[in-house]
């Protein structure tokens, strides 16, 4: 099989041709049909997260790692085991692998498990042509979504239902804040939609991708880095949000949020672009303000999500399809910030 991997931190990745997984017991092999890019990539190529500061959460290469944790892919072999999935069907794979045998995982938590084989991060994933799946419960149908769209449900998708379900919830429009009009926030934006009904405010710096999610149906948007930001924000939530989900995770917009809050709000950080934020303790107790980590979402989330999914209520945004030979390409323009949207990888 062929496969694009990071062979050393930060340098590009390079072609190979790998075997082939045989899959045995409970495994499914799956052929990528689409593997979505996401931000994640860009730390795990890197090799470190940035703590602020100066500081780095460091993420060593054990080996060479084909990336990819965005699969949607067609079975096409399976191990003796299986018996609810078919060879020639098509799914979505759940990437978030735990153990299986740990308190977390036993508590539907196995995307916080320790000695984890996640998809494309610990163990061979979509920037190669086949993918090897542990078992069916990780197979999720997608159903009429555009190939180039499902395998982003396994990440940045779940990551934005997950977010959405703890800062819920929302009794109005300017209940909910998003913090990004990227690929993710755009995501978050039509899951809000579908799952409660409501049209959220969305935040960014890049007037055209603010102007996509007002056609995509943001009640509001608001350019963070233009004068006079946070009082607009301020007016059109009446005061402070209830909930805001930040998408970036910066310096800057966390602080924002944080500072634009109601009394009793919620402020839920997802993005990992990194930094620092200092809080006064006393403030914290007076005005009970909550900030909250969220980190992608667990197997009963994925479930529940993809049946929302599959019944066709949450509307698709475009994707673009690029084929896996340009991935050193997408992965720079995402460092740089030069991506509009949603990027998935196919094989040819």
């Amino acid at each position: 099989m062929r496969a694009y991997q990071v062979v050393e931190n930060g340098k590009p990745l390079e072609e190979k041709e790998i075997e082939t997984p045989i899959p045995k017991g409970k495994e499914i092999l799956l052929k990528t049909i689409s593997c979505g890019v996401c931000h994640s990539d860009v730390h795990i190529h890197d090799g470190y997260f940035d703590l602020g500061a100066d500081m780095k959460l460091p993420m060593p290469l054990a080996e060479p790692l084909t990336m990819g944790h965005e699969v949607f892919g067609e079975v096409v072999s399976i191990g003796d085991e299986v018996s609810s999935v078919n060879v020639g069907e098509k799914y979505v794979a759940y990437p978030w692998i735990g153990c299986g045998d740990c308190d977390l995982c036993n508590s539907d938590k196995t995307h916080y498990c320790l000695n984890n084989s996640n998809i494309g991060i610990n163990v061979s994933g979509g920037y190669g042509d086949h993918v090897l799946v542990p078992s069916e419960k990780y197979l999720f149908d997608a159903g009429t979504t555009p190939a180039s769209l499902a395998g982003s449900y396994a990440c940045r998708g779940l990551t934005a239902f997950s977010a959405l379900k703890k800062a819920a919830p929302f009794a109005k429009n300017s209940s909910l804040v998003i913090v990004s009009a990227g690929g993710l926030g755009l995501l978050a934006l039509k899951i809000a939609r579908a799952a409660y009904s409501i049209n959220p405010i969305v935040i960014d710096i890049d007037d055209e991708k603010l102007k996509v999610a007002k056609d995509l149906g943001a009640a509001e948007i608001i350019n963070s880095s233009n004068e006079g930001a946070a009082e607009k924000l301020m007016q059109v939530t009446d005061g402070g949000a209830n909930a805001i989900v930040d998408f970036v995770g910066a310096e800057t917009s966390v602080n924002l949020g944080y500072q634009s809050l109601a009394k009793g709000g919620t402020l839920v950080v997802v993005g990992l672009f990194g930094g620092q934020i200092t809080i006064p303790l006393p403030l914290l107790t007076l005005t009970e303000k909550k900030i909250l980590g969220s980190y992608v979402g667990s197997l009963s989330e994925m479930e529940e999500l993809m049946k929302l999914v599959s019944s066709g209520k949450n509307e698709p945004v475009d994707v673009e399809s690029r084929n896996v030979s340009e991935a050193n390409r997408t992965l720079k323009e995402m460092k740089n910030g030069d991506l509009r949207g949603l990027v998935s990888l196919t094989h040819d």
